[in-house]
C-alpha cells in the first residue's frame, strides 16, 4: 500500500515538474486580440510551418511576449513588425514584402512554369515538323507483327 501511495506521489511530482506556466495574458482583450493578429502573422523560427500565435516553442511564447510588450509600450503593427525583420530578418514574415531580394520567391514559380510550357510546345513543334512522332513503315509492320503474335498467344 505504502509502494503504490509513493508511485502515485512520485507520478504527481514529475507531471508537476514538467507543465509549464501558462502564457501571460493581457489584462486587456483588446490588446490581446491584437497581440494575437499579428502573431499570426509572424514565422515561428523554430518550428517555421507554424506561426508565433500556433507555436508552442519556446521562442515562440519569447516572441509573443515581445510583441504584447511593444504593443503595450504604444508602437503600431507596422512599426513591431518592421522591429521583427530587423531582428530577425524577411524569414520571420509568412508573406515577404515585395523587394529585390524576394522577386524570385514572388515571381519564380510563374517564371519556371512558363519556361517548361515554352519548352514543351516548341518540342512539340519541332516533332511535328521534322515527324519524329510518326513510325516508319518497318516500325508499323513490327508493331503488327508483335500484335498479331500476342493475340495468338492469347487464343491458346
Amino acid at each position: 500500500m505504502t509502494r503504490a501511495l509513493a508511485t502515485v506521489l512520485a507520478l504527481c511530482l514529475a507531471l508537476g515538474a514538467q507543465a509549464r506556466e501558462a502564457a501571460p495574458a493581457a489584462d486587456d482583450p483588446v490588446l490581446e486580440a491584437r497581440v494575437m493578429a499579428l502573431a499570426s502573422e509572424l514565422r515561428c523560427l523554430v518550428c517555421q510551418n507554424q506561426s508565433i500565435a500556433e507555436s508552442n516553442a519556446a521562442l515562440a511564447l519569447d516572441l509573443r511576449n515581445q510583441v504584447r510588450e511593444q504593443l503595450r509600450a504604444g508602437r503600431s503593427e507596422a512599426q513591431v513588425v518592421d522591429y521583427m525583420v530587423e531582428r530577425y530578418g524577411d524569414f520571420v514574415l509568412f508573406r515577404p514584402r515585395f523587394k529585390a531580394s524576394t522577386f524570385a520567391l514572388w515571381f519564380g514559380p510563374l517564371i519556371l512554369l512558363a519556361a517548361g510550357l515554352v519548352l514543351l510546345f516548341r518540342r512539340l513543334a519541332r516533332r511535328r515538323r521534322t515527324g519524329e512522332a510518326e513510325l516508319s513503315e518497318a516500325q508499323h509492320a513490327r508493331a503488327a507483327r508483335l500484335l498479331e503474335a500476342g493475340r495468338d498467344r492469347e487464343r491458346r
